[in-house]
This record gives C-alpha cells, sequence and structure tokens, in this order.
C-alpha cells in the first residue's frame, strides 16, 4: 500500500503546488520510481516518446484543425442559422437553438471548448436582446458544449481508448445515443424555466427562408454523416476519419462559403497546434506515469481493495461515478482520463462490466466537470466571451448540471441505454 500512498500523495502534493498537471504527471512517475529503487533517466525518455508517439493520437490535431476552420469559415455560423429557422419561433426558441446547434456541432468538432465559445459569442447576446436572462442563458450555452466530448467524433473518446487500449470505433457509435439523451435533458430543464418568463418568441420563418438555411448549411451537415458512415461502414479508422473532416471542412470553407481566406489559415493552423500541444504534452506525461503505475501493481491493489463490490457492478460504478466528480471538480477532462482510466479499467474488466460501457460513463462525467467550479473550463470560456463573471454563470448553470448527472446515474442503472443502441449500429 506504500506504493499508493507515494503515488496519492505526490499527485496532490505537486498540484496543491500548483505545478502544470503534465510535470505533476511527470513527477509522480519519477517518485514511483524511486520508491522502487528503479530510476532511469532512460526509461523516462523513452516512455515520453512513446506516450506521443500514437497513431490513433494522430486524430487529435485533426480533429482541432477541423474544429478551427468550422468557426472561422462560417460552418458554425450556419449550423446556428439552421437551428434559429426551424426551432427558433417557438417559446423560449433561442434556448432551443443553443441545444440543437451544440449537438450538430458537437458532430463536427469534438471539442466542447471550441463549441462553448462559437456558440456563446453568437447567441448569449442574442438572448439577452430577447428577453432571456443573461446568466441562465449563459449556463444553457455551457451545458450544450459539454456534448461535443460524447457525441463522436470525440476527443475525449480518443484519449481514452489510447489510455486503456478500447476500440475507439465502438466509443464513438456508443456515445451517439447517449450524447442525444444530455441534449433532451437540457431541453427539459429549458422548457420549464421559459414557463416563468415572459419572453416573446421571434416570428416563424417562411418555408422558403427555412429551405434556404437548410440548403446553405448543408455543406456543414454533410460532415457528421461523413464520419459516422464512414467508422460505421469501415471505409475508414477515427485517425483518418479525422483527416477527412479537416480536409472536408477547408475546402467547404474555402471553396463553397469562400468566408476563410488563405491568408488566414496560417492563424488557424497555430490556434490549433497551440491547443494540440496542451493535449499531446499530456498525454506523453501521463505515459510515464501509466508505466510505473502498471509496474508498482497499483491497478492489482485497487482490485482488492474493491472486491466487496465486484459482486455488484451497478453499486461499484456508483462508487467509481462519485469519485470521478470529486476529482473532476478539480481537474481538467484530459488529466482526469490518464490518470484514473487506466486505474480503474483493471477493476471494471473484474467486475464483468462492459469496457465500451465503462467508457461511455467516464466520458460524460469527466465532460460535467467542466461546467462545474473551481475548474469548468467551459465556464471560464462562456464566462470571457460573455463579459460574466464565474459566480454569475455558476449560479446560471446548476439546473442544466443537475440534469446531466441525472443522464449519467440513468445510464449507470440502465446499461441496456448504451449497449442496446451500440450492438444497433455496430
Amino acid at each position: 500500500m506504500m506504493a499508493v500512498t507515494i503515488f496519492i500523495g505526490s499527485l496532490i502534493g505537486t498540484i496543491a503546488l500548483g505545478i502544470p498537471i503534465a510535470f505533476a504527471l511527470l513527477l509522480v512517475g519519477i517518485a514511483l520510481m524511486l520508491h522502487l529503487d528503479m530510476f532511469d533517466a532512460q526509461i523516462v525518455a523513452q516512455n515520453l516518446i512513446n506516450g506521443a508517439n500514437s497513431f490513433p493520437l494522430l486524430a487529435v490535431p485533426f480533429f482541432m484543425l477541423a474544429g478551427e476552420i468550422m468557426n472561422a469559415g462560417g460552418l458554425s455560423k450556419r449550423i446556428v442559422n439552421i437551428a434559429l429557422a426551424t426551432v427558433g419561433h417557438v417559446r423560449g426558441g433561442l434556448g432551443y437553438v443553443a441545444i440543437l446547434a451544440s449537438c450538430i456541432l458537437a458532430s463536427l468538432s469534438g471539442s466542447a471548448v471550441a463549441d462553448a465559445a462559437a456558440l456563446s459569442a453568437l447567441l448569449v447576446p442574442m438572448m439577452v436582446a430577447a428577453g432571456h436572462d443573461k446568466r441562465r442563458s449563459a449556463g444553457l450555452i455551457a451545458a450544450g458544449g459539454i456534448i461535443a466530448p460524447v457525441l463522436p467524433p470525440s476527443i475525449g473518446f480518443i484519449v481514452f481508448g489510447v489510455a486503456t487500449g478500447v476500440s475507439i470505433s465502438k466509443l464513438f457509435l456508443a456515445g451517439i445515443f447517449p450524447g442525444l439523451m444530455m441534449g433532451l435533458a437540457l431541453a427539459g430543464v429549458w422548457w420549464i424555466h421559459t414557463r416563468s418568463e415572459d419572453v416573446q418568441p421571434q416570428a416563424k420563418k417562411s418555408t422558403a427562408e427555412i429551405r434556404r438555411a437548410v440548403f446553405e448549411g448543408s455543406w456543414a451537415l454533410g460532415l457528421p454523416l461523413i464520419i459516422i458512415l464512414g467508422l460505421k461502414f469501415g471505409i475508414f479508422t477515427p485517425t483518418e476519419a479525422a483527416v477527412a473532416a479537416a480536409v472536408y471542412a477547408l475546402f467547404v470553407a474555402t471553396v463553397i462559403y469562400r468566408e476563410l481566406k488563405l491568408s488566414q489559415l496560417y492563424d488557424v493552423v497555430v490556434s490549433a497546434a497551440k491547443t494540440t500541444s496542451v493535449v499531446m504534452l499530456l498525454v506523453a506525461a501521463a505515459m510515464v506515469s501509466s508505466w510505473m503505475v502498471t509496474v508498482a501493481e497499483l491497478p492489482m491493489m485497487l482490485v482488492e481493495l474493491l472486491e466487496p463490490l465486484l459482486d455488484s457492478p451497478t453499486l461499484l460504478l456508483v462508487a467509481i461515478m462519485v469519485v470521478i466528480i470529486i476529482v473532476g471538480t478539480s481537474m481538467d477532462m484530459t488529466p482526469v482520463i490518464l490518470i484514473l482510466a487506466p486505474v480503474l479499467m483493471p477493476v471494471v474488466e473484474a467486475a464483468g462490466i462492459d469496457p465500451v460501457y465503462f467508457g461511455v460513463l467516464f466520458i460524460i462525467n469527466t465532460s460535467i466537470s467542466l461546467i462545474t467550479p473551481p475548474v469548468g473550463t467551459v465556464l471560464n470560456v462562456v464566462a470571457g466571451t460573455s463579459k460574466m463573471n464565474l459566480g454569475d454563470i455558476v449560479r446560471g448553470v446548476w439546473p442544466f448540471v443537475l440534469a446531466q448527472f441525472m443522464v449519467l446515474f440513468l445510464l449507470v442503472a440502465f446499461p441496456e441505454l448504451v449497449l442496446t443502441p451500440l450492438r444497433w449500429l455496430s
């Protein structure tokens, strides 16, 4: 148990000192090496290189690039226009526009931060001008942003698949129905909220206006179909799907919509590269600690510790979800995946729980952590783009956080809600 104490103590200690997570993970691995009296700088360097030298991880920069191109090239704006034309006229219509646009954009980029930033910049001013409460509007858009890591293509699923060896293609397909459930949960909460608001809906669009909006956005809508159908029929791997998404988005943005100039392309690529570098450094550093966790047999110790719960998979999952919730409030999504997923997977397999099903629950849980304080990356992004302080947006987002947790524990109680659609799609 000494190895467990060193692992947890060094991790908490480095984070408490304010050391960046990537370097904290590196130091955790070194601490375990020193404890086992096997420190070797070559092992550290080799695992760092192997951590980033992964073909599936190539999907991360390309999906990041696709998301940046969509925001700069007008694809995101046209998705919002489609949502406005189809549901903007109902009571609370702008909220449903935000939810629908979140689901569609989630199936394009896979990045919660990118989607939330784009939608908050476009829709929060419109919702406030229409008379909606600013805090609740910003909270809805933040909560809608976290659908992106659940609906394919999901960068969270890619990182989880690389960290645990679970099929990324199956994770993508398994995330479709739970992602849509998250959208429906938000719509239910928004419907309850709008009952107490006296906001006049927008005028209903004519059939010709709806047809025009759908026609203009059809090129953007084609991207999720290409990705999902390509994965289902084995036309390409998730990594190849990411390349196809980036090339397709670039073609549409420069040739069809002509909103992305070649002079802007450099800035778009640099922005995607900066975001990618953060993820890749985390993954590389996590490989050092992950390798040492395996050598120190921490997963086996955890299995022994949780052995009383192995005969009750549902109770075990509830306990694991609560742990992830607690850890997620103080860490960003990617570090939580890299630290906990490899350690918990042997426990899950020992209990006979489907790894793909567990992966979906894990990613939903860590996605919710993006809108829970104090870290709440998506909360901070929406607060910045909406010119609000964090306290206001926390008050606005809490009903939607509760709704997403209800979806999570509904899926824990009823695994078939994930596994049955996966069998249909596989």
